[in-house]
């Protein structure tokens, strides 16, 4: 039997026409505890779970039959990915691009369903979500430190391409033939069932050898530490946002190579939803990880360009953020963005009167309480607010609060030499 949250996770999926695992549920039915209620699939994992949930006994699923995958990475200039953005994911199914501003390159992953009589039988076991040497890790972890310490943006430029270029030759971790490690890709493209193309990453399910080797996140061991900033921008948008971040590369060239070192920023196709906090249109979710510091008032190289470009989405562009995966800053007026923002809330006061399921978080986010921002020494650094002074970026350190590079409605910590301080 499956738990809630397995379930949960399961449906979860994007991509322009239905979904990469929400294709396959076309109906739920949930049975509570004193009626019988039908959950649509959108409204169920648009937002509407934290209302449908609560007191679910039994779920029974409408599936569809299982089907097969063909996949082909395909590398170009990101000098048109503007342009491009907006229709790739109409043209294929489970269409995704990911970005490597400072290489200036895109990766379209060329995705649709293809007949169960076709050859394959294809895996993917994505590289980064596999087990690794905790040595390894330790080694990655440190040598990044000392890049930031040292403002090497240089060195992270040329990991990057080597990151970027050793998953290139990899296909990523797609096999041609169901096999695991050891087992060679022959080419593009490779084909094969649903699950073995759509689950991808083989860490979880490594052995247990006294931590020899773990998982990139696994906090037990010196290893990734990183923030996340990840939102939905309406597909309206997202043309002008591109370019924004172009004109950004263009300023400095090498101030989004950190990026790259965790695999560029992925771009997920998402459908318009009727879910009270569902996409209001059709979008493209964008995720992007970021080196972060184990010390809190420790900035970040190019920490203002990061910045801008969260507040370039955020309050530019009014970009929705994802619940679970952002900084304190992201959450600032979201509920706001929701045209039935006001019918979630009736709900959730109707399905959880007493509050069991809410807490002093998550009714920060949902607007219904104050101290979303923690004004403080360095504050800005960590997300937890948008500087307006100083002292809430690191001035002993460097970094002053000033206006964004062209967003100029944008407050960031910016790294400034004695000659630029006052200016």
């Amino acid at each position: 039997m499956l738990s809630l949250e397995q379930i949960g996770h399961a449906l979860e999926g994007s991509a322009a026409r239905l979904g990469c695992c929400l294709q396959h549920v076309r109906q739920m039915m949930a049975v509570l505890l004193w009626r019988l209620v039908w959950c649509d699939s959108g409204f169920l994992f648009g937002g509407g779970v934290f209302d449908c949930w609560q007191w679910l006994q039994r779920v029974r699923l409408k599936l569809q039959p299982m089907f097969k995958r063909s996949i082909t990475y395909v590398t170009k200039n990101d000098s048109d990915l503007g342009d491009q953005v907006a229709c790739f994911g109409r043209e294929h199914e489970f269409a995704d691009i990911t970005w490597y501003p400072s290489q200036q390159k895109a990766i379209y992953r060329v995705d649709d369903r293809v007949s169960t009589n076709t050859s394959g039988d294809g895996l993917y076991d994505f590289i980064p979500f596999r087990s690794t040497s905790s040595l390894a890790l330790a080694f990655i972890r440190i040598t990044e430190e000392n890049q930031e310490s040292t403002n090497d943006a240089g060195g992270k430029c040329t990991g990057a391409k080597l990151i970027t270029s050793t998953l290139s030759t990899s296909a990523y971790g797609l096999t041609n033939n169901g096999g695991y490690l050891g087992v060679i890709f022959t080419g593009y493209p490779v084909i094969g069932y649903q699950h073995r193309l759509q689950s991808s990453g083989t860490c979880l399910d490594s052995l247990h050898d006294a931590r020899v080797t773990a998982c990139s996140w696994d906090s037990r061991v010196k290893a990734e530490f990183f923030h996340q900033t990840t939102f939905s921008l309406g597909l309206s948008v997202v043309k002008s946002f591109v370019e924004d971040v172009q004109k950004l590369v263009k300023l400095e060239p090498k101030a989004l190579c950190g990026l790259e070192l965790y695999n560029g920023i992925l771009m997920r196709y998402v459908t318009a939803s009727s879910a009270y906090l569902g996409r209001q249109e059709d979008a493209i979710d964008f995720d992007i990880t970021y080196y972060r510091s184990k010390d809190p008032l420790n900035p970040r190289l190019y920490e203002d360009i990061l910045e801008e470009i969260e507040q370039l989405a955020i309050f530019k562009y009014g970009a929705l953020p994802h619940w679970g995966k952002n900084r304190n800053v992201a959450f600032e007026g979201a509920i706001k963005k929701y045209k039935n923002s006001k019918e979630f809330l009736k709900v959730k006061a109707a399905y959880d009167p007493l509050g069991l399921f809410s807490s002093d978080w998550s009714d920060q986010v949902l607007g219904l309480k104050g101290g979303l921002p923690i004004v403080k020494e360095g504050c800005a650094l960590e997300g937890l607010c948008i500087c307006a002074e100083d002292i809430h970026c690191a001035p002993s350190k460097g970094y002053f609060c000033r206006p964004g590079r062209i967003y100029e409605d944008a407050r960031v910590c910016a790294r400034l030499d004695n000659n630029r301080r006052h200016s």
